[in-house]
């Protein structure tokens, strides 16, 4: 077996996979797998340059792979181990070279993706100099700005390339991906300069939610029904021409005793060559990487979906983990016109009123901006979203200007028998698209007959009835 290690963002330094390639050596040699130390690649990439985008990264280890022995006509199957950004990278790898229409070309088979950031990292948002002061996990480094861009909550690299992957057959085509991640904090680890180091439903660094493979697409449209007379509101429908899409399976295990990174809980650099198997993550990558047919792979999601449930259930129990899901909005107008940052604001609803106050007290964690996209990214407590009142909930937009010459109506999604379950689910994220109506008044453009006396229309108001 060929075995191929992906690091993460920043890594200047091939000691970063600790003792880990020594542990699954041992591991694999207990049932049978054909493992050696020689079979294994350590990866190194630059990710620490400002102008080395997440594309010069997969285009480089698209040659490096041509590059190894044996490899330069074909490159020969093998399966491969990422850690935080590694896993982005190989899939940006599959996606560039292969897609879902060459899958059955693709020479990786096995690919377990430890605490990758799929769906990013909220820690991303503070900025390259920001982050620089975070030691414990970049020694003092400037990470490279544009693969932190890639990174950052809502960024359009992630939207692509996770609706990308809603076309893809992994299990028909023999490729098998897994994402194993933490959902510890490793107290003695972090300097606490900010509180998403001590994030709930993170191992630190990347959110349970954020990992995941599983995730959705859906979108609402806004319609001409009003659903609120004070103030005039028309409703938001889910979008016949894009409906509902869920990505598919990938078997997800979370582990509460372990953290994104550090000796001591780190998903990776923690375990211990000695160990062996004995150490969970290291006994289910060997599980993983025993996987050979579809009905294998099912059943391996259906254990790691036992272990995720049991861990979580079980610390839920005792009031130190909480499960939680993140929405991630796109609002743009039926012209094309995408909105700023400031010219939106969305909020979630709840009860047979469809007010913000009903929602359930506690269910809010945080909310980010991304500057760049201007896509809204929010992360909620998903049990608290089940103690919703009456099983009812909305999102409102309120998008600007809301009157004048060209302007907005107020709109609203209700769910009127929809299922929490059906948007958000736990542990997972969801991409929403929201595509509002772009109104304008009549008196935008209007004609004088030439026989009339010529004259000023500065003062000419907006209220003339809109345009089709």
């Amino acid at each position: 077996m060929q075995l191929i290690f992906v690091h993460g963002w920043s890594v200047t330094n091939t000691d970063t996979y600790g003792q880990l390639p020594e542990a699954l050596v041992a591991a694999c040699a207990e049932v049978g797998l054909d493992l050696t130390i020689r079979h294994i690649q350590l990866g190194k990439y630059v990710s620490f340059h400002d102008e080395v985008t997440l594309d010069d990264i997969t285009r480089g280890l698209n040659q490096a792979l041509h590059d190894l022995p044996g490899n330069a006509d074909q490159i020969q199957p093998f399966s491969c181990i990422t850690h935080s950004t590694g896993g982005p990278v190989v899939r940006h790898w599959i996606d560039r070279f292969y897609g879902p229409k060459k899958l059955a070309e693709l020479p990786l088979r096995h690919l377990v993706m430890l605490a990758p950031a799929n769906h990013g990292s909220a820690l991303a948002v503070l900025g390259k100099k920001r982050v620089g002061r975070f030691d414990a996990w970049f020694k003092g480094l400037e990470p490279g700005q544009k693969v932190l861009d890639w990174l950052s909550l809502g960024s359009l690299g992630q939207r692509t390339l996770n609706a990308h992957g809603l076309d893809y057959d992994y299990a028909a085509n023999n490729v098998y991906p897994f994402v194993l991640t933490g959902q510890g904090i490793d107290r003695k680890f972090y300097d606490f300069i900010n509180n998403y180091l001590v994030e709930p439903g993170s191992d630190g660094v990347v959110r349970v939610a954020g990992a995941n493979m599983n995730y959705r697409f859906f979108s609402l449209k806004q319609t001409a029904a009003l659903v609120r007379r004070r103030p005039a509101t028309t409703g938001l429908v889910y979008d016949a021409g894009n409906p509902l899409r869920s990505s598919p399976a990938v078997p997800l295990g979370v582990y509460h005793d372990y953290s994104h990174s550090g000796g001591k809980m780190g998903i990776m650099k923690s375990i211990i060559a000695a160990k062996g198997d004995s150490q969970p993550v290291v006994a289910d990558i060997v599980k993983c990487l025993q996987v050979e047919s579809a009905a294998d792979y099912s059943l391996r999601g259906e254990q790691l979906a036992a272990l995720t449930k049991a861990e979580q259930d079980y610390h839920r129990d005792k009031h130190d983990v909480e499960r939680y899901a993140m929405l991630i909005f796109h609002v743009h107008d039926d012209q094309g016109n995408h909105f700023s940052s400031d010219d939106y604001d969305i909020l979630l609803l709840a009860g047979k009123t469809y007010q913000p106050h009903a929602m359930p007290k506690g269910f809010f964690q945080d909310r980010q901006m991304n500057t760049k996209t201007s896509n809204l990214v929010y992360y909620v407590d998903i049990d608290r979203m089940h103690d919703i009142k009456d099983g009812l909930f909305g999102i409102r937009v309120v998008a600007r200007p809301t009157r004048g010459f060209s302007y907005y109506c107020l709109a609203e999604f209700r769910s009127d028998g929809v299922k929490v379950d059906d948007v958000l689910v736990a542990n997972q994220t969801t991409y929403v698209d929201i595509c509002l109506t772009r109104c304008v008044d009549k008196n935008v453009f209007r004609f004088a007959r030439g026989d009339e006396k010529r004259g000023s229309f500065k003062g000419v108001k907006a209220d003339g009835g809109g345009v089709e």
